[in-house]
């Protein structure tokens, strides 16, 4: 008999969300918030003119890069992501249990890195027009320092998780 709750890959599930938040609620049929997060994408995408931004930055052209984004409506799109990849990992994870008959966890699953990672990516975005970023023309662009300030916080975020708070929870 087949079920009717298949099987969810948790890393699929986040990859989807990777590639256009929402995809990995898609994934994971999850239609109502899979939707949402769509079209919160598509008007933050386009009211912070990102996808001009991203086609500036990687043809090098960094000063029309800084000029094109809107700001008020930039720093609103780390935080979208970064909710739709956890939200994804989390509700397969959650999907998977009901599957084998286990009771529900009350934990959620690298949200320490997921909450890291917005951060970092709106201060990469927030400070890359600072002097001390000035000494790279990487570190000057709002889209490479946002994705590597991103990565570096989301790493640290989840070492402090695993060490500090998931020790004291066992």
């Amino acid at each position: 008999m087949r079920s009717s709750r298949p099987y969810k890959s948790p890393y699929a599930a986040m990859l989807w969300s990777l590639v256009l938040p929402g995809f990995g609620q898609l994934y994971n049929r999850e239609y109502l918030i899979g939707i949402a997060l769509l079209v919160l994408e598509f008007l933050i995408n386009l009211k912070s003119n990102l996808n001009l931004v991203l086609l500036d930055a990687f043809d090098g052209d960094l000063h029309s890069s800084q000029q094109l984004i809107d700001y008020s409506w930039g720093l609103f799109y780390p935080s979208l992501y970064a909710f739709a990849m956890w939200q994804a990992y989390n509700a397969a994870i959650v999907n998977n249990n009901k599957l084998e008959g286990k009771a529900v966890e009350k934990r959620t699953y690298l949200s320490g890195f997921f909450i890291g990672l917005a951060i970092g990516m709106d201060l990469g975005l927030f400070l890359h027009d600072s002097p001390f970023m000035k000494v790279s023309t990487f570190l000057d662009n709002p889209v490479l320092n946002g994705i590597m300030f991103g990565m570096l916080c989301g790493i640290m975020a989840h070492l402090v998780e695993n060490k500090y708070y998931r020790k004291k929870q066992k």
